[in-house]
């Protein structure tokens, strides 16, 4: 079976190539295939990868190209994990935001819409490619804003596009084990958009457990979403947020953390990587050795600036092993050997929330089997989730909208109806400041 990773000379390849080594079963992946457009990049992390399979018999094959057609062509599964404009340009959607007073976070808010809208033209001619090359492949998408992404690729290969995200995975471990369950075991009732979802309850031996956690202070403070919320504001909720929602209850504390930061996320992980890829090609370089001496620092310091806002500490060692690659892995071996299973990913919404139309990507847990993903009915969320959920979707398609058209002025809508943008005149700056800095959005007119 081959596997075609797209943003193959991504740091984060290396989990991925990882995760296919432990699979041993009959169906499983034997070829892999690299795909960027920086021959460098994938050059270092082929080190990578080799030396991760050293010792490892029947190893998948690894390939490189910069040829994507080349590269999707024949392809079971395309993974896309690409980052439009590099880690430069995730640094300028910081920076022009935070210039501006608002959040600058590659995903959420005002630089997560720049960055969609550089990523969406992209990821829609990737997906014309796939549904010509590939017509039967299946695409898991990793790309951020990863919600906003599916749902672009949706529109031209429908119910074969899958977004998958570790943060659910992570926060519905962390209550599992906090409440002395087995998280494989726990049935997690997750709903929302991708970063922006709440779990409900945790079901373990057919018992809803949350309402426990919720009643007892001590256990709820003793994770990293009950530091980084707070004990009282998650039992006011009823409910335990997907760690991106600090962004929006505590807007005003993230925005000037971040702007006292002396550097941006983007910013490190730009000078952090180039010193990784910089390393890994010298002479005698152990590359798998400083990938996992790099993985650890940038896992570590992951929201560091939320956590020292309210006071949660470092992370927990459990929660810097990634997750990611694991959902992707899962979601591979249940379609294609119908080893059925069940895990939280972005989907259409088929009427799963009432709230929204049929074809808008939900975040939910799904049946997976070789037919692919299915959402599950879950129940309505209650109204202050919902209108938050209803607001974000109405800007993702906002900039679908722009994506598509080339407009300028459905551009700055887009920026101006999302909650974390406090005024028209600063959406039109953001736009502004997005288009000096980002030549991938100079179709914008």
């Amino acid at each position: 079976m081959k596997l075609t990773i797209l943003g193959g000379g991504g740091f984060r390849v290396p989990l991925v190539y990882g995760a296919l080594l432990t699979d041993r079963a009959e169906g499983r992946v034997t070829e892999v295939v690299l795909h960027d457009l920086d021959a460098g990049r994938l050059s270092a992390v082929v080190r990578v990868l080799a030396e991760q399979a050293a010792q490892v018999p029947g190893a998948p094959s690894v390939s490189a190209t910069t040829d994507l057609d080349e590269a999707l062509r024949g392809a079971d599964f395309v993974f896309s994990a690409i980052r439009v404009g590099g880690l430069e340009g995730r640094a300028n959607d910081e920076r022009v935001a935070l210039a501006e007073g608002v959040l600058g976070q590659e995903t959420v808010g005002a630089g997560g819409i720049a960055y969609g809208l550089r990523t969406v033209p992209v990821a829609v001619d990737i997906a014309r490619r796939v549904a010509r090359l590939a017509p039967d492949a299946w695409v898991i998408n990793f790309t951020n804003p990863a919600g906003l992404v599916t749902e672009a690729m949706s529109r031209h290969l429908g119910d074969r596009v899958i977004g998958i995200c570790d943060s659910p995975v992570g926060l519905g471990r962390r209550i599992a084990r906090v409440l002395g369950g087995n998280p494989k075991e726990a049935w997690i009732d997750y709903v929302g958009l991708n970063h922006l979802g709440w779990v409900r309850g945790l079901h373990i031996a057919g018992r809803d457990e949350l309402p426990r956690l919720l009643a007892d202070p001590d256990l709820l403070g003793s994770f990293e979403e009950g530091k980084l919320f707070g004990v009282d504001w998650l039992q006011s909720l009823g409910a335990i947020p997907n760690e991106y929602l600090h962004y929006y209850y505590f807007n005003r504390e993230a925005v000037r953390a971040y702007q006292q930061a002396e550097k941006t996320r983007g910013a490190f992980l730009r000078d952090q990587q180039a010193h990784f890829y910089e390393t890994v090609t010298g002479p005698g370089a152990r590359a798998l050795d400083v990938w996992d001496r790099t993985r650890a620092e940038r896992e570590a310091t992951y929201m560091s600036e939320n956590r020292e806002t309210a006071g949660a500490g470092e992370r927990d060692a459990d929660d810097l092993s990634g997750g990611y690659e694991k959902v992707a892995l899962a979601l591979m071996r249940a379609i294609a050997r119908d080893e059925r299973t069940t895990l939280i990913l972005n989907v259409r919404n088929r009427g799963t929330l009432s709230a929204l139309d049929g074809d808008a990507v939900i975040e939910v847990p799904c049946l997976v089997d070789a037919n692919g993903a299915h959402p599950v009915a879950v129940a309505p969320l209650p109204d202050h989730a919902t209108g938050l959920v209803c607001a974000v979707k109405a800007v993702e398609r906002e900039v679908l909208a722009a994506a598509e058209s080339g407009s300028r002025a459905t551009a700055v809508k887009a920026f101006a109806l999302h909650p974390l943008v406090d005024s028209v005149n600063v959406a039109r700056r953001l736009v502004e400041g997005y288009t000096e800095v980002h030549p991938g959005l100079a179709y914008l007119k």
